[in-house]
């Protein structure tokens, strides 16, 4: 039976996997809200610590830059010298570096610390989902389980800024890394207590240089994509950063293709349960991660919301996330993985098409409806996604297929930023800069305001009058015609994943792998004490 517990699993599993679950959860929404909240504590901390222009870009980009680089890393060593150990490392790490980005005094403190949070989120993320792998081996018990993980990480993102508009409503911008002292301090104790060790096939050593290869060409890529999506298309520095991530990433294949025990599976990417999911993650973030910066600059600047009233407008996407998370496991058995994914993507791409019906002036019904949509469509397909992988991969695989999905979401973040951030910048600067025909707008003013709204609005302030008024409503205008391109493109590229889909599993036993009672038999399970089951 396709839902059926292997024999040998441990009765430790059975008594205590959900709050195991709890514990990954807890630990993995901090993770996920670290990522966000920092965006609407960007003006407390430029005005406090006075950053240059560089080093307020590396504030905010150093944690997802650093965290996305080093996920194989650490997933891959997880399998070696245990999913616990590197978890338990991990919330050690993200607890100091929370501690120290709070007292940062200085932009290069603060960019130190926010690169050790990355450091300390790679070694959590895998980790929680290549234990979930291990403590439910029922495949319909870990689909809900999955779902559960990907709604609390979903959630995470999207109530970020919302948590950080409370908290600088009244404290300082170091309250948004401090909340995460304390949970950390639990979740380190009771996770030693509770989660158990668990290895892959320890055969062969651990490929180092391997490792390396992967971490710094996925850091140069990275990097290269996301200075594209700032304007920095072709310039030195980000062709040198693409070329030396494109090369080191080469290398990096075909040093796995040789060796005999590699540290991922390229082969995996063949069979259409894996490579097809990790490709569903990526088109999937990248069609909506660029979407959230255009919404949160629609909500604030075309609205005039502050960022507490931001983040409870985008609560019903949390609260849409979380329901389809739950009902996940059902979809899935009652769907299947193949027609799952395609209808996530089908349902997002409607939800993304009724958002261009927003305009200049507010309409809460229609942004409820589109975010309850977005929010069901997203978490839909990122849990068939997910799931599809992570059964695909034998067990004692997990924390490296892990570490490929959650790489993959990454990857799709800031491709989405740059690709999206592109086609927005492409409709909104042109039309600004024209504005110079407007009486008392010059070329040099035009040319400032065609940068970003925000800074379109501070030139028709220093104007005043009717000038300014002008050039406000001509940026205005070009913004939101931007955004119904944005969405427009974001639409057409949901559609190619739900033909993407096509070529998952029909259904879940189709999806299964005969090679995984033998990745599973290669699987060692320890209690927390270190004894071995069977």
């Amino acid at each position: 039976m396709a839902g059926a517990t292997p024999p040998g699993t441990p009765a430790h599993h059975d008594r205590n996997r959900w709050l195991v679950l709890v514990v990954l959860c807890a630990s993995l929404l901090l993770v996920a809200v670290d990522a966000t909240v920092l965006h609407v504590a960007v003006p407390a901390v430029t005005e406090d610590l006075r950053p240059s222009g560089m080093e307020l870009l590396w504030i905010v980009d150093v944690y997802p830059l650093v965290c996305a680089s080093l996920l194989i890393l650490f997933g891959t060593l997880g399998d070696r010298v245990g999913r616990r150990r590197v978890l338990l490392l991990g919330y050690g790490c993200f607890g100091a570096a929370s501690a120290l980005a709070a007292c940062a005094t200085g932009p290069a403190t603060l960019i130190g610390a926010r690169a050790l949070l990355g450091v300390g989120g790679a070694m959590i993320m895998p980790a929680t989902l290549s234990i979930l792998r291990q403590v439910f081996p029922d495949r319909r018990e870990r689909a809900l389980a999955i779902g559960i993980w990907s709604a609390v990480a979903a959630v995470g993102a999207a109530i970020g800024p919302l948590v950080g508009g409370v908290l600088l409503e009244h404290f300082w911008w170091g309250s948004v890394f401090l909340v995460n002292i304390p949970l950390m301090a639990v979740c380190l104790p009771v996770g030693a207590l509770l989660l158990p060790e668990s290895t892959g096939d320890r055969s062969g050593p651990w490929d180092v240089t391997g490792a390396l290869l992967a971490a710094t060409g996925l850091f140069s890529v990275i990097l290269a994509v996301k200075r594209a999506g700032g304007g920095d298309l072709f310039t030195a520095g980000t062709v040198l950063a693409a070329g030396l991530g494109c090369g080191l990433l080469v290398m990096f294949v075909r040093r796995q293709r040789r060796l005999g025990e590699p540290l991922i599976d390229l082969s995996a990417f063949s069979r259409p349960a894996f490579g097809t999911a990790v490709g569903c993650i990526v088109l999937t973030v990248l069609a909506l991660v660029g979407l959230a910066l255009v919404a949160a600059q629609y909500l604030q600047l075309v609205l005039g919301l502050s960022p507490l009233e931001t983040g409870l407008r985008l609560l019903p996407l949390s609260v849409a996330a979380v329901g389809a998370g739950l009902l996940g496991s059902r979809m899935l058995h009652r769907l299947g993985p193949r027609r799952m994914v395609a209808f996530g993507f089908g349902l997002t791409a409607l939800a993304v098409l009724t958002l261009v019906l927003l305009g200049e002036h507010d309409q809460p019904a229609v942004m409820t409806l589109g975010f309850v949509l977005l929010g069901f469509g997203l978490e839909t397909t990122l849990f068939g996604s997910y799931e599809s992988m992570l059964s695909d991969a034998p067990a004692a695989e997990a924390g490296g297929a892990a570490a490929i999905g959650e790489t993959a979401y990454q990857f799709g973040a800031g491709i989405g930023i740059a690709l999206l951030g592109s086609v927005m910048n492409a409709m909104y600067g042109p039309a600004v800069r024209r504005a110079e025909g407007i009486e008392g707008v010059g070329t040099a003013d035009a040319e400032a305001a065609g940068n970003s709204l925000g800074e379109a609005y501070t030139v028709a302030a220093r104007l005043g009058g009717a000038s300014g008024e002008a050039l406000r409503e001509a940026a205005r205008d070009a913004f939101v015609h931007g955004m119904h391109m944005t969405l427009v493109a974001s639409a057409l590229l949901l559609l190619c994943g739900a033909l993407a889909a096509l070529r998952l599993p029909r259904d879940l036993c189709a999806g299964r792998r005969a090679p995984d009672e033998q990745g599973r038999n290669a699987e060692r399970t320890l209690l927390p004490t270190g004894i071995t089951r069977p």
